[in-house]
């Protein structure tokens, strides 16, 4: 058996990047054969696939895994394909939450949506990487379906900090001042200007020297350059500092110096970042949206209501609260370990090759 699995972007240090490979592994350990092809690759990532016209050389009982994050050419090359064509499913954000900050990138998602709809016809088995995913297909006539889970690494044991970053975020912390964290797109659907907001009212009732920082790259140019002036406008710039995208021991450095993780997100297939929280044992605050509920099940606090007063009333009870934030935070690490990686690829395996569920 040979799966082999197409992607339209190949980019180290992003989610559906590091799933591939992950995925690619897991499918290899299990004795199928299967490489990775793409239409663009960073320049670290390249030599791990090969260039999607390859894809087309005919190969003997042969399945592609197509994973779909944003809309592709490729996306469409797939009808051609005489070889089944999976699809997993990793969402795509509705254009309506990005167009008035990015209507390029806006297209792109809308194509993308367009593009997922009229593939059911043509797909041999729809996967989510979660069942709020599984649900879209289903509404969009996928048949049959199945959650397969996303592969990520998400523990925290053995991941060396950058002890310079580690030393600065020390330095700077104030006893009375918690540390609040989001780790993601800087983007609009993301709506990290909620965050801001909240931490506004967060130190005007509680905590006057708490600090928010946001950890991800920014999607476009428009957003960020709106975001940063809000913050000037509420009298934050000592307080949010947007980090940007950083390597993999300067994000450990911000999960260890972090209290409380929060996300204010308007939509999300999955959300890693709020297993990633849980593995460190950081208590969760989210807003309820899509996904996330799924995601986080019993391990974290869900609101309803991201209104500032609501969100930062939230977060000072997981401050203050002894008992509720030692209760989140052992929840966390039991749902983060649900997601092990060993674990999961079992689950994805049962997945894509349409077998009971292993025991």
């Amino acid at each position: 058996m040979r799966i082999d699995q197409v992607t339209p972007d190949l980019v180290g240090r992003d989610a559906v990047g590091m799933h591939i490979l992950n995925v690619q592994a897991t499918l290899r350990n299990a004795g199928i054969e299967s490489e990775i092809f793409y239409e663009d690759a960073d320049d670290d990532m390249a030599a791990l696939g090969l260039p999607i016209e390859e894809l087309f050389e005919p190969v003997r009982d042969r399945k592609i895994l197509f994973q779909m994050a944003i809309g592709s050419p490729g996306f469409d090359l797939m009808f051609r394909s005489d070889d089944p064509v999976m699809v997993q499913y990793h969402n795509i954000t509705p254009a309506e939450l990005i167009a008035p900050w990015e209507p390029a990138i806006a297209a792109g998602v809308k194509s993308g949506r367009a593009q997922l709809a009229a593939f059911a016809r043509r797909c041999s088995l729809g996967l989510g990487v979660s069942t709020y995913n599984q649900r879209e297909l289903i509404d969009l006539g996928y048949s049959p379906t199945d959650v397969a889970p996303l592969l990520l690494d998400m523990r925290h044991e053995g991941r060396v900090a950058n002890p310079q970053v580690v030393e600065r975020l020390t330095a700077t912390k104030v006893t009375d001042g918690p540390s609040l964290l989001f780790v993601g797109k800087v983007s609009p659907h993301k709506a990290p200007h909620d965050l801001v907001n909240m931490l506004s009212t967060l130190r005007s009732l509680y905590y006057p020297n708490a600090t928010l920082t946001l950890v991800g790259s920014p999607l476009g140019t428009t957003y960020i350059e709106a975001l940063r002036g809000y913050i000037t406008s509420l009298d934050l710039d000592d307080a949010v500092t947007i980090v940007g995208g950083v390597s993999g021991d300067v994000l450990e450095a911000h999960w260890q110096a972090a209290d409380v993780f929060v996300c204010a997100s308007e939509h999300e297939g999955f959300c890693a970042p709020l297993i990633e929280a849980m593995g460190h044992g950081l208590p969760v605050v989210s807003y309820g949206s899509t996904a996330i509920p799924e995601t986080v099940a019993d391990a974290g606090l869900i609101l309803s209501d991201k209104s500032p007063l609501v969100f930062a009333a939230s977060v000072h009870k997981v401050l203050e609260d002894e008992a509720l934030r030692d209760h989140l935070i052992e929840r966390g690490r039991r749902r983060a370990r649900y997601f092990d990686l060993d674990q999961a690829s079992v689950r994805f395996l049962d997945a894509v090759l349409q077998r009971p569920p292993s025991k």
